[in-house]
């Protein structure tokens, strides 16, 4: 416990009389952190601290990498501008050496603001200072760390702009393509085919790709060790929640992500009906903040990697295979891979792939659909808050579904903000036909019920009708049911199951290897549902673990 002489000795408390200290002892804790442990994590509720002994240092995620920004030593104090402009703490504190700090709540921080008079002017003025350094450091900021030149028709172009996008990169994208006719697109010229610039200097080696993108940005692609309690393969909403709960609970948690963490619900320009979100959350944001909370528990985050083959070993353990030959074991597997747009079945739309015709709508993709004619197929959410999300840019989005009206497939409160939008269309029974144009797509015929083909001007087309389990590459002897792994109750004893106990509920055909999210048969595909059934797998792989321990190494 601090007391009033201890209290008196740091400045900011040597203007307080008797009674005061005698007060302020009483409401503040004694606070003692090793080196290198966590005082306050980014975007946390915080309190008021002064630093009695030691060193902290203050720690900001920027584009990616964890940075250190400045530090606080005997004497200082810190917390006063989340706690007084009633936000979350702006950056994380560590402990740069072992540390004392004193800590106050925030309504005692208040209650000695309103004793204290001369406390209050150095609590106050420090804050101004504050929030003025952040102003200039924000003024101050480049426009743009990363460079991307490329043609909006190339498809490593268009992975590395997703991929940027979806980490919460800042980038600038100048248009290659002859016909762009992009301002600024000839300091660029000298570039054949795709370059990735950072901090004004190539340091992507040629050609670029998404992983030699994420190398440079200080972004994990490989994994540290060799063994895991569990290894998540898919980082969409399911495979995040596993890794959050996973990590927290004290397992050895590896997560393999091929893209960036969110998945599809990760391209969603605003999820309203998410529980805690009365004002709704972007997919970008809510994946984003999952992925800080699994690295803040400790979990590994391996993205740009895709997982090539599970194979069960003789001693229980899984080997896993990545791309590029590298391997790991581990004791359990959650799949989280989630599922892959159907394709369109119409003449031509294969050959513009890419090329004005694309599955799914990437937020990354809004430049290239400025003043132009966008058409959506699908009548789900993901269609809906893309044609919201794209009104924005285009000149007319219009969204066609083969279904008499869109209340079978899509939520009311999509439907309701469609309606408002004027350059927003929705032409029911109809289907597209075929797809033409010349070097890119230009115009495409649709057929509604009972009346003729009609061809129409369209820059582009994206394809969301719906998605399929892409799981042919797994192990033989996982039970599937139209391509969706089965779990539980739907096991059945005809592909070996040999443990002498039933499947956990959501575990496979295969002990110790359980699956969550779409790609699960059965399964309710929204993003809570996906949440839940990640959080609960780590329950099952907690059972799995208690009983198979004196089997696995």
């Amino acid at each position: 416990m601090l007391t009033s002489s201890d209290l008196k000795q740091v400045s900011i408390f040597a203007c307080l009389d008797d009674g005061n200290l005698e007060w302020l002892s009483q409401h503040t804790a004694d606070l003692r952190l090793e080196a290198g442990e966590y005082l306050i994590h980014e975007g946390e509720p915080t309190a008021f601290f002064v630093v009695m002994e030691g060193t902290t240092e203050v720690l900001k995620d920027v584009m990616g990498r964890c940075i250190q920004v400045s530090k606080h030593q005997r004497g200082d104090f810190f917390g006063e501008l989340a706690i007084l402009m009633a936000t979350a703490a702006p950056a994380s504190v560590r402990a740069k050496t072992s540390c004392s700090l004193a800590r106050l709540d925030a309504q005692h921080l208040q209650e000695l603001i309103r004793r204290s008079p001369k406390c209050s002017a150095v609590i106050l003025q420090t804050l101004n200072e504050r929030v003025q350094l952040v102003q200039n450091y924000m003024l101050n900021l480049p426009s743009s760390r990363v460079r991307v030149a490329g043609s909006r028709f190339d498809a490593e172009c268009r992975e590395v702009r997703t991929f940027l996008s979806m980490n919460r990169i800042p980038y600038e994208w100048v248009d290659s393509d002859p016909s762009a006719h992009v301002e600024g697109a000839e300091t660029e010229g000298t570039c054949s085919g795709l370059a990735v610039i950072l901090d004004e200097s190539v340091c992507v080696s040629s050609p670029p790709t998404v992983r030699k993108v994420a190398d440079a940005l200080g972004f994990r692609t490989a994994p540290s060790r060799g063994t895991y309690d569990v290894v998540i393969i898919g980082g969409g909403p399911a495979g995040l929640a596993a890794a959050v709960y996973g990590a927290s609970e004290g397992l050895a948690v590896l997560l393999v992500e091929r893209n960036a963490p969110g998945g599809q619900a990760g391209t969603s320009s605003r999820i309203e009906n998410y529980l805690g979100f009365p004002n709704g959350i972007s997919g970008e944001d809510l994946s984003q903040r999952a992925f800080r909370q699994a690295i803040k528990f400790g979990a590994e985050v391996v993205l740009t990697r895709a997982v090539q083959e599970v194979i069960t070993q003789p001693n229980g353990l899984y080997r896993i295979g990545l791309d590029g030959g590298e391997t790991v074991e581990t004791k359990t597997v959650i799949l989280a891979t989630g599922v892959a747009w159907r394709k369109l079945d119409a003449d031509g739309v294969d050959r513009f792939i890419g090329r004005g015709v694309l599955y799914g709508a990437a937020r990354a993709e809004a430049p290239t659909v400025a003043g132009k004619h966008v058409f959506i197929i699908g009548g789900g959410n993901s269609a809906g808050q893309a044609a919201l999300f794209f009104s924005s840019y285009a000149n007319s989005v219009t969204i066609l579904v083969r279904g008499e009206h869109l209340g079978s497939s899509m939520s009311r409160y999509l439907i309701d903000q469609i309606d408002l939008v004027p350059n927003v269309r929705v032409e029911t029974e109809t289907h597209v036909c075929s797809a033409d144009g010349r070097d890119s797509l230009n115009t495409i015929e649709t057929r509604k019920r009972g009346e003729s083909t009609m061809r129409r001007l369209a820059d582009a087309l994206f394809v969301m009708i719906g998605a399929d389990a892409a799981t042919d590459w797994l192990p033989s002897q996982l039970q599937r049911e139209n391509g969706y792994v089965c779990t539980g109750r739907e096991v059945s004893d005809r592909l070996g199951w040999g443990a002498d106990r039933a499947p956990f509920l959501l575990e496979t055909s295969m002990p110790g290897f359980f699956c969550v999210g779409d790609v699960r048969n059965n399964s309710i595909k929204r993003v809570s549902s996906g949440v839940g059934e990640g959080s609960m797998a780590i329950a099952f792989v907690h059972q799995y673990l208690s009983l198979a321990a004196e089997t696995l190494p």
